[in-house]
């Protein structure tokens, strides 16, 4: 695995002001991530995972501390960055052929009309969509539209991608199909990937580590390894006891940070 450490976070805080008083969304959080690595982000609900997500990639002013991208400080959305949302169908325009989508932010860069078709063409045909270039949107299915919004951060060519929660909106087997395109994804291409996910068997199938936080204000309560087969599978995986060990103790410790005991993990199984 390489070990360049593409970006850093140390205490980074977040305090939402309001009238009545600030509402401190994350307290001290510190984590780095190696380059080529994929990283899942699990918590209880509402403990500030898509408020982290925010803040690494720029979209949201931290309060506290700092978040470096290659040993540059994120001061703004980073250029090095893509973001995939969980509500596919906000983020695409309806309007846009899925050609159109996938190349809209390609147009930010200084690139000839025929480097956007290579790099729009190779991301569409990296998702299974190389058919679907001259449909709209509205004409797929939910998969389908998260697979073109993954094809639009694909041919960016982002040093790191973000993905909030992407797959909670889709049914089960789509969702299994996303998972393994991620893992295809991240495998072929070397993409540097932080995965945010409410579900954990998803974060134990898809990382190589799984940072699990704690409860509002959130702080890093374990940084897990997952030692699992680099090849993985749906059903061979996930029938292994080491899987389910992993997933028995990332749920433990978050049903311990739910009650607020996000001090001193259990060893790892």
């Amino acid at each position: 695995m390489p070990d360049r450490t593409l970006l850093r976070v140390e205490h980074l805080r977040k305090v939402y002001e309001s009238t009545t008083g600030g509402v401190e969304a994350i307290g001290d959080v510190s984590f780095t991530m190696a380059a080529g690595e994929l990283v899942c982000v699990v918590g209880p609900s509402g403990c500030g995972k898509t408020t982290l997500l925010k803040c690494l990639a720029g979209l949201l002013r931290p309060t506290g501390g700092v978040v470096e991208m290659d040993g540059a400080p994120v001061t703004g959305p980073s250029p090095a960055m893509a973001v995939v949302f969980q509500e596919y169908g906000r983020s695409l325009y309806p309007w846009l052929t899925v050609r159109g989508n996938v190349e809209l932010p390609l147009r930010h860069k200084k690139l000839s009309r025929a480097q956007r078709r290579r790099l729009v063409d190779d991301a569409l045909d990296a998702v299974g969509l190389a058919h679907a270039a001259p449909s709209h949107p509205w004409q797929l299915s939910g998969g389908m539209q998260q697979r073109v919004a993954i094809a639009r951060a694909v041919a960016y060519q982002p040093e790191v991608l973000i993905m909030d929660e992407p797959f909670a909106a889709v049914d089960a087997q789509t969702r299994a199909d996303l998972e393994d395109l991620v893992r295809e994804l991240h495998a072929s291409r070397r993409m540097s990937i932080v995965f945010v996910t409410h579900d954990i068997d998803e974060s134990v199938y898809l990382g190589q580590r799984v940072i699990v936080l704690s409860s509002s204000p959130t702080r890093v309560q374990e940084d897990l390894a997952i030692d699992l087969p680099p090849e993985r599978d749906q059903i061979g995986t996930r029938a292994l006891p080491r899987f389910t060990h992993l997933r028995t103790h990332v749920y433990g410790e978050i049903q311990r940070a739910r009650r607020g005991r996000a001090i001193a993990p259990r060893p790892a199984p």
